[in-house]
């Protein structure tokens, strides 16, 4: 019986609604501000409008194909059994005939971990695409499904595969709950609009609390969520779960788990099944109309009614359904594949955008069927066995083997000379890829984020969000093998947006950038692997950044005589910090009655660009600085662009140093976990290295840390921590922001760079 002030509320709630899902609305964008992707975020409820007007134009056969249909990624924080659930995942659809571990143990490994450096290490580096078939209701459900890494430092991987996604499996230890990779997977799945279904693994293990785990999502991820299950017994008497909307106890069976046996559910259990099937339609009445009607009028919703409601919920991304259980003991997995089918959203329930480069770029829906001209996004770039393997997601039309398709950046036009559906290293030829689904092919030369359409389009899709890199390496081959090492350079940098390489002209050091220590370490194992040069790697320099705390006023006169005309050109202005907090460097003018013509102007900007690439005071690029050129003069002969970029580059040096320059620094944040009797050790650790302890969280076995520290004192912290940790503990990092170094660091920096320059 629902409490009177309850329905009060409720019904004070229901008749505001408008006002209620305004408000709703707000507070959701106000939590994606932080978002520095240009990837539209709008409401489900305005793209809904737009996706019934879409759908009408859809034949039957369109309409039968999409409903079939789900494009799924599997995402978690590192070690939360991703792959092992994937592992299940293609066990029970008949993929593979046999379960493997991830670590490889018997010379078998993981099937989606198909890299022999993955199997070594125990982690995902790539994020590997399969497809598999699932059996509900005597229906057949088609997934195309992607198992991504865990690992900030291959977040790149994360990014591009929820680029191209309609829904996904978020992971969660039933332990650990919400961990520092989870919120970034989160962060992820807000920007490219991705609707998601929680999956809270490992409730086998000693410890474990899926209510805990639920409630860390409500607050610390602020989505709305609800358990659909509950478990049968815990830790290590997990025995099964009990789906709360059926009141059916769920048992697996068999030597693998795959047999689902239903049951009456427990008595000790009947108390909290209810108790949580009440909160279950509490949480959906906040978040769905008709549910919030049923309740209002104390109506027991039906089973459909339920169900109808978690889906219009979920692919409106105002709430996520939690099911539990453990892929390693093979417990409730069938149920989560029974979910992806009911809540998550088909190809047509997406509303996927392109912008139309022949009308101004103007935004344009793209209609998911396969009368429409062909429109593609070649999200991932793989080397294969048969040249460079490129994976594509086809959100228009469709790709027929032996067709012709143009490249929108280049114009190039290529034939579609092979189509393959991945799973994973292997590949199954295909003749024609309709409309949403995922498919690769060879002998396309492009680079990650192209558009191909048929030809008679120009439509360009929105390219992912990249990331800085946040550390460098400088490196040279062993052997004098120079041709290999430059493949092997070029074609990582194809494949990964965050792998950068970069020739130092003072230093003449070939250096690379990357997400961390691991990253780049993989990169140098790959080419010792794969193209057989051995590396010498340099100590990691850190992307410093260089700005000024004051303004300074210049008046700056470049000129330069020789024989004939000769160079002349006078700016007058401003170089101050820009807005607060901000990254971008601003260039701007204020010339009255003509003074610097226009074209001098656009060669002085060119100069403040070239400036800001390498700072005065280290050589590193300069950031939140502020140009503002007001007067100047010019020659009637030696006055010419040459002379204004030099000028503008003399008066920039000029000007920052008497800005009272700051060197500044990545702070990054830490989190490490580690079992409770290194906690001492790690404390002291972190304060050794001058971190800053932000939180710390206590569990059952180990405990996690917070922490901010520059990442210069960071260089070697993994082998530090295995070291005092008796290889229990683990670490990510994070960039956080960019904070001014210790005046004497920044001294002995700006020493050492006038010692290398002499």
């Amino acid at each position: 019986m629902l409490l009177p002030s309850k329905i009060t509320v409720l019904k004070g709630i229901y008749a505001r609604s408008s006002s209620y899902y305004l408000k709703s609305a707000l507070t959701k964008n106000t939590n994606r501000c932080f978002q520095t992707s240009r990837i539209r975020v709008s409401e489900y409820d305005d793209e809904k409008v737009v996706i019934d007007q879409i759908n009408k134009n859809l034949t039957p056969q369109d309409i039968e194909a999409s409903k079939i249909l789900r494009n799924i990624g599997i995402s978690a924080h590192i070690d939360s059994g991703k792959t092992t659930f994937t592992e299940r995942v293609l066990y029970y659809t008949g993929r593979i005939k046999a379960i493997h571990e991830v670590r490889g143990r018997d010379n078998v490994g993981a099937k989606m971990d198909s890299m022999d450096l993955e199997r070594e290490k125990g982690i995902t580096i790539q994020s590997a695409a399969t497809y598999c078939s699932w059996d509900k209701e005597n229906k057949n459900y088609h997934f195309n499904l992607i198992d991504t890494p865990g690992h900030i430092d291959f977040t790149i991987e994360v990014e591009r595969a929820l680029r191209v996604l309609d829904g996904a499996v978020l992971v969660v230890c039933a332990v650990s709950g919400v961990q520092s990779q989870t919120v970034t997977v989160d962060r992820q799945m807000r920007r490219y609009n991705v609707p998601r279904i929680t999956f809270i693994n490992k409730m086998d293990r000693m410890g474990s609390n899926p209510f805990k785990a639920i409630d860390q999502l409500n607050s610390k991820l602020k989505i709305p969520a609800a358990a659909l299950q509950i478990p049968i017994g815990s830790e290590s008497d997990l025995k099964g779960v009990v789906d709360i909307i059926s009141r059916t106890a769920l048992y697996n069976k068999g030597s693998n788990g795959e047999i689902v046996e239903k049951g009456g559910i427990p008595t000790d259990l009947e108390e909290l099944v209810e108790e949580r099937r009440r909160i279950l339609v509490e949480t959906l009445a906040d978040v769905d109309d008709e549910m919030a009607e049923l309740f209002l009028e104390e109506q027991e919703p039906t089973l459909e009614q339920i169900k109808g409601a978690i889906r219009r919920a979920t692919i409106a991304r105002k709430f996520t359904p939690v099911l539990m259980g453990s892929a390693l003991a093979n417990v409730g997995i069938q149920p989560v594949l029974d979910a992806i089918v009911d809540y998550l959203p088909n190809p047509s329930e997406i509303l996927n955008t392109a912008l139309d480069i022949n009308n101004n770029e103007t935004s344009v829906d793209l209609i998911p069927s396969t009368k429409q001209p062909f429109v593609g996004l070649a999200f991932k770039l793989e080397e294969g066995k048969f040249g460079q393997l490129t994976y594509i997601r086809v959100y228009q039309g469709k790709l027929k083997k032996g067709n012709y398709i143009t490249n929108v950046k280049t114009g190039k036009k290529v034939k579609v000379s092979r189509l393959v559906r991945m799973h994973s290293n292997e590949m199954e030829d295909v003749d024609e890829i309709g409309s949403g689904e995922i498919c690769a092919t060879f002998g396309i030369d492009c680079s990650s984020g192209d558009t191909f359409t048929d030809g008679t389009l120009r439509y360009s899709m929105s390219s992912m969000y990249v990331p800085d890199s946040v550390i460098s390496l400088s490196i040279s081959p062993k052997s004098k093998d120079s041709a290999n090492f430059s493949k092997a350079l070029n074609r990582f940098q194809k494949e990964d947006p965050t792998f950068r390489v970069r020739f130092d002209p003072e230093s003449k050091e070939t250096v690379i950038s990357g997400m961390g220590e691991l990253h780049l370490e993989i990169y140098v194992e790959r080419m010792k692997r794969e193209y057989n040069v051995e590396c010498v790697t340099g100590q990691p320099q850190v992307s410093y950044r260089e700005s000024i705390t004051i303004p300074a006023q210049f008046d700056y006169t470049h000129k330069k005589q020789s024989g004939g005309a000769g160079q002349y050109g006078r700016i007058i202005g401003t170089l101050s910090p820009a807005e607060e907090g901000g990254k971008e460097n601003v260039f701007q003018t204020a010339i009255v009655g003509g003074r610097i013509p226009d074209k001098y102007l656009a060669a002085c900007g060119k100069g403040f660009e070239d400036s800001c690439e390498k700072g005065p005071l280290i050589g590193h690029k300069v950031l939140n600085v502020k140009m503002l050129i007001n007067d100047g003069a010019i020659h009637s002969v030696d006055s010419n662009e040459l002379s204004f970029k030099a000028a503008t580059m003399g008066a920039f040096r000029d000007a920052f140093l008497r800005a009272e320059p700051v060197i500044l620094e990545p702070i990054m944040n830490v989190t490490v976990t580690s079992p409770n009797e290194f906690q001492g050790n790690v404390i002291g650790l972190l304060n050794k290295l001058q971190a800053v302890i932000q939180d710390t969280d206590n569990g059952h076995d180990e405990f996690t840390l917070k922490a901010e520290c520059t990442l210069s004192t960071l260089f070697g912290f993994a082998t530090s921590l295995r070291a005092s940790t008796q290889g229990k503990g683990e670490f990510s990092l994070e960039f956080n922001r960019y904070a001014p170094t210790p005046p004497h660091v920044q001294k002995q920096m700006i020493s050492d760079f006038q010692k290398k320059k002499k």
